[in-house]
């Protein structure tokens, strides 16, 4: 499988391009139109989008590219808070073009997109639906874990004592992982759990 790290623009996250055939493609948390100029820069078809939470910062290209025929899929806590009035005032009121979604999840649900097997964890705490995506070598953790820090919690629907919940949840896996982050670097689950500080928080 390839990952392709799209690089944010502005205030925009880490967007992620995964393919196993080199023809279909994955999007993870698309943020912007870049994702869709990538797609095409490889000359893939995107068929499925994995969002790991609702944030105006981590859907802003789901529009297009669910009118191209992409299925849109997330954790089924986080559905319905999409396009809430708490989530879209984050960013002063943002319209968010409008997308379906096609299929939701629950915790330890597997799913195979293009050829790739994904687990879905639930990661509540940045969000009350935000999940994170393992694959056999990697792990999409949206706005969970970052490189030596973790996501706010103090907007709505975010809560610390449930992400610290869901940061032991990670913590626990086993062996190690690449870690593709909603902002910053990619890290490993490895070096997180040494260095973090809010993976060794008691």
């Amino acid at each position: 499988m390839q990952v392709i790290k799209v690089l944010p623009l502005g205030a925009a996250s880490n967007s992620y391009i995964l393919t196993a055939d080199g023809k279909t493609a994955v999007a993870v948390d698309p943020s912007g139109q870049t994702v869709l100029d990538v797609l095409e820069k490889h000359g893939l078809e995107c068929k499925d989008v994995l969002l790991t939470h609702g944030h105006f910062d981590h859907v802003g290209a789901c529009g297009k590219l669910f009118k191209l025929g992409a299925r849109i899929r997330c954790a089924e806590r986080e559905k319905d808070l999409i396009f809430s009035k708490e989530y879209l005032a984050i960013f002063g009121g943002v319209t968010v073009p409008h997308f379906e979604i096609a299929e939701t999840f629950k915790d330890g649900e597997e799913v195979t997109l293009c050829g790739i097997n994904l687990k879905v964890l639930e990661t509540a705490g940045h969000t009350a639906g935000s999940c994170c995506y393992l694959t056999e070598k990697f792990l999409f953790s949206g706005d969970t874990l970052f490189y030596g820090s973790v996501g706010r919690w103090d907007l709505p629907t975010g809560n610390f004592s449930q992400l610290l919940k869901s940061l032991q949840k990670l913590a626990a896996l086993d062996g190690d992982y690449k870690i593709y982050c909603g902002h910053g670097e990619v890290t490993t689950l490895s070096r997180e759990r040494a260095y973090n500080p809010y993976l060794r928080y008691n």
